[in-house]
């Protein structure tokens, strides 16, 4: 295996020497683009990230994924491939920090996703999203995709368009979605406030020029409740399993990826431009490969310890 560079190998030594990572850390890592990528059309871990995870779940620390993904996403492509390398339920936070659990394999070799503590937009928070849907759609902006995700994880993703005639191509686009529907607006409200919501996600397909009215619409919006996000989520599941994040090592790769900064080693992977800084350091890798070495040198450096 490559070698870390040599700067990074110094910065790790000093965070290994100055923490307690081998009683308090966990490791908590993003998914897509941190450690794992898609190939081919199919999401896999990179060996390099395989490697070091293994290792690193020896020490008996929580590995811990922090997601955007919903919990059928995370089962559907690649949990099956994550559990062999611990064989042990996966703590994950999920959909920007709103849902915290354990995808487990049940006695039939099925993977279920097991709630511990769930954060749910509140009925002003749904009807401020709405509302503003409502005026986009009033202003002639047609080309909106709404992806909601219910606190019932069995559910999956579900996405609501405006116009019945893109339900085919969204079914085509959107594999991922367990449905696709078409309704009223007032409609949508009634099914939304019905049940329990973690998330919305609104994607507008527009030019950038005909949003310009609209100062609080992005291309791509994530609604979670009041002060939930990937470093709150991080925090709570922290308490949960009991560890401490001032000696844990945390990885991400792009700025919603905020729980970097709640983290004792702040890792960043393939973007040097990330405002987070960990309390202790702050490490920026080319890519997952030297991710993967990372956790592989660490680990390394933590069993040599217990041999002395």
């Amino acid at each position: 295996m490559m070698e870390l560079a040599p700067e990074h190998i110094n910065q790790l030594e000093t965070f290994f020497n100055n923490s307690k990572f081998s009683t308090h850390g966990a490791v908590i890592t993003d998914l897509d683009g941190t450690a794992v990528h898609e190939y081919n059309g199919k999401i896999i871990i990179h060996t390099s990230v395989e490697l070091g995870l293994k290792k690193m779940h020896h020490l008996g620390r929580p590995i811990i994924i922090n997601t955007l993904r919903f919990p059928l996403s995370v089962i559907h492509t690649f949990g099956k491939e994550w559990y062999t390398i611990s064989n042990a339920p996966i703590p994950v936070i999920l959909l920007n920090g709103s849902q915290l659990g354990h995808i487990v394999q049940s006695p039939n070799g099925n993977f279920v996703f097991k709630q511990m503590v769930s954060f749910t937009l509140t009925e002003p928070e749904i009807d401020t999203v709405l509302k503003g849907v409502s005026d986009l759609i009033e202003g002639g902006i047609h080309n909106i995709v709404f992806f909601y995700y219910p606190e019932d994880w069995t559910a999956g993703e579900i996405i609501w368009t405006p116009d019945e005639k893109r339900i085919p191509q969204l079914q085509k686009k959107y594999l991922s979605a367990s449905s696709v529907i078409s309704t009223s607006q007032e409609k949508l409200r009634n099914i939304l406030l019905s049940q329990k919501l973690c998330m919305i996600f609104l994607l507008i397909e527009a030019e950038a020029d005909k949003l310009m009215a609209y100062q609080h619409s992005k291309k791509n919006n994530f609604f979670t409740t009041a002060g939930i996000d990937k470093l709150s989520g991080t925090k709570e599941m922290a308490k949960l399993l009991g560890a401490d994040l001032a000696h844990s090592i945390g990885a991400g790769d792009t700025e919603m990826d905020n729980f970097l900064k709640g983290v004792g080693l702040s890792v960043h992977i393939g973007n040097g431009k990330l405002p987070f800084r960990g309390s202790s350091d702050t490490i920026k890798l080319p890519g997952f490969t030297e991710f993967g070495q990372l956790l592989f040198h660490f680990a390394e450096m933590q069993q040599n310890k217990i041999l002395q």
